[in-house]
C-alpha cells in the first residue's frame, strides 16, 4: 500500500466522528426541502464546486424534485494540503450565468476565501439571483464570511473529512463526517 493511503486509513482510525450519516443525511433532506421551497419555479442552474462540492451535490440531488441543469465549477485552495493557499482556477461553468438563478453548491465554508472569489465571478456574470448551499460550515469568524442561504451542518473549527471534504486528497466517499484528533492537527 502506497505511504500515503496508509497515512490516511491511520488518520481515520483515529479520527473523531462529528456527524454520522443519519445526520448528514438528514441535513441534506432539510437542505433539499428549503432549496426546493425556494428555487422550484425559477429553472435553475446548480453550479457544483469540485471536487468538494460533488458529495453534497449528489447527497441533495434527489430531493430537488424540479427543472433545473447542472454544471460544475473547479477553484481550489487547498489542492490536497490541509492548509489553503492561493486560488487556482481549474474550470469556470460551460453554461452561461446571464439572467439565469444560480445556486452554487459546496462542501463546507471555513475561512470563505474560496466561495467568495467564486461569488465575485459570479456576480459579474449576471444572474438573475444568486444563491449558496454549503453541506458544513465551521465554528469561528477568522476570514471572510460570503452570504449563506442554506447550511446543512456547524463544525467545529479543526480539520474535518467525509462528505465530499478530503483528508490529503483521501476520505471524499465517507458517508459521516471526521475531525483530525487534535493532537494532530496540521499533519
Amino acid at each position: 500500500m502506497n505511504p500515503s493511503a496508509r497515512e490516511a486509513l491511520e488518520m481515520l482510525e483515529t479520527a473523531e466522528v462529528v456527524h454520522d450519516e443519519q445526520a448528514v443525511a438528514e441535513a441534506a433532506a432539510r437542505m433539499a426541502d428549503e432549496i426546493t421551497a425556494d428555487l422550484a419555479d425559477r429553472d435553475p442552474l446548480v453550479l457544483c464546486v469540485m471536487n468538494g462540492g460533488l458529495v453534497p451535490t449528489a447527497l441533495l440531488m434527489p430531493g430537488m424534485r424540479f427543472p433545473w441543469k447542472l454544471d460544475y465549477l473547479h477553484a481550489t485552495r487547498y489542492r490536497e494540503a490541509t492548509t489553503g493557499t492561493e486560488l487556482v482556477w481549474q474550470r469556470t461553468p460551460e453554461q452561461s450565468l446571464r439572467g439565469r438563478h444560480v445556486l452554487v453548491i459546496d462542501d463546507i465554508l471555513d475561512e470563505g476565501h474560496t466561495l467568495a472569489a467564486i461569488l465575485q465571478y459570479c456576480e459579474a456574470q449576471g444572474p438573475a439571483s444568486l444563491r449558496t448551499a454549503v453541506l458544513t460550515r465551521k465554528r469561528h469568524q477568522r476570514g471572510v464570511r460570503p452570504p449563506l442561504d442554506y447550511v446543512g451542518l456547524e463544525v467545529p473549527d479543526r480539520y474535518v473529512f467525509g462528505c465530499g471534504m478530503d483528508y490529503k486528497g483521501y476520505w471524499r466517499n465517507l458517508p459521516a463526517i471526521y475531525a483530525i484528533p487534535e493532537r494532530k492537527e496540521g499533519t
